[in-house]
């Protein structure tokens, strides 16, 4: 597409768009007939706009970017609001903050002057406000002058900008309608030469030749013109891809989870939490969090995209969820009849005294105490749990309870006398009692035989 220069009459550098876009300004001569927008591409960044000017933000690369507004007697109030509302819709289209994209803003047009640094406004609401502010100067043109001024005040550490880097964008954008009253083209060269980039957009009167010696090189993309005021809003989406680049995800590509704008037209592929690119650059792998590390006393368990501690059988996970203590097995619960030990991890069952554990390890049967070994001298009778000595007719159980003495044998005979009597007493026999009350042994024993008792 040819424009033509309003001040030259002859062919001006065309707008050029990125290869398979279409042009988002129609950029002609003074007073031609607006073309029909191709199918599918309202007018003005409408609906039909495949990239209006008021979409989400670009992940630019970081930006040093200085707005340098003409503001002379040329321009109308209204037509200077309207630059001010290219630059606010430029502004949304950008990721603002003080590490992506810093704004200020050069004022011009007999003086000179830096209405905020880019130091100034880390935020979108802030900054359109401070821009909505803004008002005109209004007289003469001295473009040179502005470019100087921002070059030499606006650029600079105090002011905000950041250190000369290939990763950050120095930018300044002229927007004028007029002829410069000064001399732009050793300044601009200095200060393309510091390392700015200059975009000059020219509106309704402005010299095409001025603006291309301004401009960085190549011109085709850095020299713009539009008709009116009216129109240059319609610059911003060719703007806004000039500094952020092609959104080469958008384009297409091969991630398998995250695709990143790394800001040079490059896409690099990224996974989500938990996971981690695989050589391949494209696909993701599942991270194993416990292979990574992880603070379990015991037995570190993978759990999505982190892990989770436990602890082996006869341990309980402490509050710290990370470390163990030892379980009281028994007060776990358990199968014992009579006692629980615990042991180790576990626990075994006990019986007591005078009962013998059973093959199931947990229920107790009675002993035989004495099949199990006594120490009586004589006979073993078994009493409950336990035993108990006897003695043999004519001993007596010593203190021991264990062993037996013979008994005295007088008094062995007055023990059967005792026993004799007692059943003859019931017989009534007079004589037998006599003989028994007053404990005369040998007529009772003779009288005994005599009745053939003994």
């Amino acid at each position: 597409m040819q424009v033509v220069s309003p001040r030259e009459g002859g062919p001006m550098l065309p707008l050029r768009a990125a290869p398979g876009r279409t042009p988002w300004a129609e950029v002609r001569p003074p007073g031609a007939r607006q073309r029909a927008p191709p199918p599918g591409l309202a007018p003005g960044g409408g609906p039909g706009d495949p990239h209006p000017a008021t979409r989400s933000n670009c992940r630019n690369r970081p930006i040093d970017l200085v707005f340098i507004i003409d503001s002379s007697r040329s321009v109308r109030p209204t037509e200077f609001e309207k630059a001010k509302e290219f630059f606010q819709d430029m502004v949304d289209g950008l990721e603002i903050g003080f590490d992506t994209t810093r704004v200020g803003l050069v004022n011009y047009a007999s003086t000179v002057q830096i209405e905020f640094p880019l130091k100034m406004y880390f935020d979108k609401t802030g900054l359109k406000k401070a821009l909505a502010r803004v008002e005109p100067l209004a007289s003469g043109t001295m473009t040179g002058m502005a470019i100087k001024t921002a070059m030499e005040k606006a650029f600079i550490a105090e002011a905000g900008a950041r250190v000369n880097s290939p990763k950050i964008a120095k930018v300044a954008i002229v927007v004028t309608d007029g002829r410069p009253q000064d001399k732009v083209e050793e300044v601009s060269a200095a200060a393309r030469q510091s390392g700015i980039e200059i975009y000059a957009v020219g509106v309704d009167r402005a010299d095409m030749t001025s603006l291309r010696l301004m401009a960085s090189q190549p011109h085709d993309e850095h020299v713009f013109y539009v008709e009116t005021y009216g129109v240059i809003e319609k610059l911003t989406s060719k703007f806004k891809e000039t500094l952020c680049g092609v959104d080469a995800c958008a384009e297409g590509h091969n991630c398998q989870h995250i695709c990143f704008n790394n800001g040079e037209d490059l896409q690099v592929c990224m996974c989500r939490d938990g996971y981690v690119l695989n050589a391949d650059q494209k696909t993701c792998s599942r991270v194993d969090p416990c292979a990574l590390g992880h603070d379990c006393q015991h037995i570190c368990i993978n759990s999505d995209d982190s892990y989770i501690c436990k602890c082996p059988v006869g341990y309980i996970l402490n509050p710290d969820n990370k470390s163990c203590s030892r379980l009281d097995a028994c007060a776990q619960g358990h199968e014992c009849q009579h006692e629980c030990v615990s042991s180790g991890n576990s626990y075994i069952c006990k019986c007591q005294p005078g009962y013998t554990l059973n093959t199931d390890q947990k229920t107790c049967t009675l002993l035989d105490s004495c099949a199990q070994g006594h120490n009586c001298q004589h006979s073993c009778i078994n009493s409950g749990a336990s035993y108990i000595c006897k003695c043999p007719v004519g001993y007596v159980l010593n203190e021991d309870k264990k062993t037996c003495t013979r008994k005295n044998r007088c008094v062995f005979f007055a023990y059967l006398l005792d026993c004799v009597v007692f059943f003859e007493s019931k017989s009534r026999s007079s004589t037998l009692i006599s003989l028994y009350v007053h404990r005369n042994i040998t007529a009772l024993i003779t009288y005994l035989v005599s009745a053939d008792k003994l």
